[in-house]
């Protein structure tokens, strides 16, 4: 296969507002803030990728960033691994992280469509796999609503899904426990309930509250401390009847490795983000499997189906509908799961229209 050699590299910020509102123990967010990438090449192959960006000034942090790239890939292989190199080499000084990483993800993500694209194959069936059905988990909206609101908005958006996610991290522990019992009461039976601390608590916090969680029949507690604590992780691992799952924050593989050495979750979940796009997945992917421990991702659901297909250890795949519309085909959600685009790339394409109604940078 003939590699595509890049023309150039454009981005655009766009500013989507959510129909459910995120509301977390860190923040509430209403406007999903997403950077669209377009990598052009002279044989006529545009690879595409976006990253959320959780707040706008961030995206337009990363234009310029971006408009840099241009100049040092232009008419070089858009080769993942040789644009990283490059890039890599470029921002040693400032470091490989936060921004940085970030645009070098969605730019490896932009690569790999090309390439997949160029090949006329789905980019599972580039990475050695075909599109499979993936168990789907609703995580839009669920979160810190008073039990009963909670309850029929987690009944809503279970309809055509096989779990759920619902945020934890209230003031107060017993509220927590009531929002956790009114939403497993309310939910069909048989559907997945997973619950997600935002990294609220500190350890001596977590060891109650979570412990309180047990047997009420929750999938997982996810990021209960912060994100890095991985000792402190363990412990909760080790002790909980209940899954502790990590991963959203793992900066790159050699995070994730470190986790999975310290025991500090049951589950893992990266985000295509920040574990550096489809070549970071495929690291972790490895890992997860060395460990035989079970691989979720976090966000991005056009390109996580592809990138679960080809996991060994594929567990969920969380699905929001944030960059629905700005996307001509968003991915749809059938019998509780989600399958990959079964076209060239990873299926990524923007409705223009819409992309100008929201772009704000």
């Amino acid at each position: 296969m003939t590699v595509p050699t890049v023309r150039g590299i454009g981005a655009r910020l766009v500013r989507v507002p959510m129909r459910r509102p995120l509301g977390t123990s860190a923040s509430r967010i209403t406007e999903a803030p997403l950077l669209l990438l377009d990598l052009t090449t002279h044989e006529g192959v545009t690879g595409r990728g976006y990253l959320f960006c959780y707040r706008e000034a961030a995206g337009h942090a990363m234009l310029p960033l971006v408009a840099e790239a241009t100049a040092l890939l232009a008419d070089s292989p858009a080769a993942p691994a040789a644009v990283r190199r490059t890039m890599a080499g470029h921002h040693r000084l400032l470091g490989v992280r936060g921004l940085v990483s970030g645009v070098l993800a969605a730019l490896d993500m932009a690569c790999w469509d090309a390439l997949a694209v160029a090949a006329e194959q789905p980019l599972a069936r580039l990475l050695g796999a075909e599109p499979r059905a993936l168990p789907a988990y609703n995580s839009n909206g669920l979160g810190l609503l008073d039990p009963a609101e909670a309850a029929d908005e987690a009944v809503e958006l279970a309809e055509g899904f096989a779990g759920v996610k619902m945020r934890l991290g209230r003031p107060d522990a017993a509220a927590d426990l009531a929002a956790v019992r009114a939403v497993r009461a309310a939910l069909p039976a048989g559907t997945a309930l997973m619950a997600d601390f935002n990294q609220a608590l500190r350890l001596d916090e977590a060891r109650q509250r979570c412990r309180m969680l047990d047997g009420e029949g929750l999938s997982w507690l996810e990021e209960p401390i912060r994100h890095d604590d991985h000792t402190g992780a363990a412990e909760l691992a080790a002790t909980l009847e209940t899954p502790v799952q990590l991963g959203e924050n793992f900066t790159g593989p050699r995070a994730m490795a470190r986790a999975l050495a310290a025991g500090a979750s049951d589950f893992v979940m990266p985000d295509a983000d920040r574990i550096g796009g489809v070549t970071g997945w495929q690291a972790a992917a490895a890992l997860a499997d060395a460990a035989g421990v079970p691989m979720s991702c976090h966000l991005y659901p056009e390109v996580s189906a592809h990138l679960l297909a080809a996991t060994p250890t594929a567990h969920w795949l969380e699905y929001v509908d944030w960059a629905d519309p700005i996307l001509i085909d968003p991915v749809t959600v059938a019998g509780g799961h989600v399958t990959a685009a079964d076209r060239p790339g990873s299926g990524l394409a923007w409705d223009e229209q819409a992309v100008a109604r929201f772009r704000v940078g």
